[in-house]
């Protein structure tokens, strides 16, 4: 008899076997696909990782669960996210329809307060970013930019030089004053 206190032993040992197996499974899926497999690339890639995790969740605490049908919705799911990567990179109408471009939140040590509002971030976690990057002055922020992944970049100097054009290529939002 199971409550939420106990289980039996062979629940025990079948939860065991159950993640020895889904997690090699899922290392041997890893290992052919490569290293972007858990990479937090896109919003895309964000997602697979929730999905793989809720799928591994799901397999090993609920002993009814198939390992086979866990070790296939892995694969579909790594599968998928490989041919999304593949279409991302060879397809800029893809590209454009799918991703996130990345915005310009700060420029030249100037909050852009209508870019903040655009991306639904708050001044409070622009600074936060700042602190956390250990800015001390704005005037040492050559940009910050809120990247397609929901992370934030803060680039930075004290001795204010200047960003290449490279660095910010695709980068939306940039003030054109500057």
């Amino acid at each position: 008899m199971e409550n939420w206190i106990y289980a039996s032993l062979p629940t025990i040992l079948k939860v065991f076997a159950t993640i020895f197996l889904i997690f090699t499974i899922i290392i041997v899926i890893t290992r052919i696909s490569g290293l972007r497999t858990f990479a937090k690339m896109s919003s895309f890639d964000f997602a697979s990782t929730i999905a793989i995790g809720s799928i591994l969740a799901s397999v090993v605490m609920n002993t009814n669960q198939s390992i086979l049908k866990g070790g296939l919705a892995l694969a579909g799911i790594i599968l998928f996210q490989t041919i999304f990567s593949l279409c991302v990179r060879k397809s800029n109408a893809f590209q454009k329809l799918f991703t996130n471009a990345p915005l310009m939140l700060m420029y030249q040590g100037e909050i852009l307060k209508e870019n903040l509002k655009k991306a639904n971030v708050g001044e409070g976690d622009l600074i936060a970013k700042l602190r956390e990057a250990n800015v001390i002055e704005f005037s040492e922020v050559l940009a910050v930019v809120l990247e397609s992944t929901g992370d934030m970049s803060v680039l930075h100097s004290s001795d204010k030089s200047a960003l290449q054009d490279k660095i910010l290529h695709g980068v939306e939002g940039i003030p054109k004053e500057f």
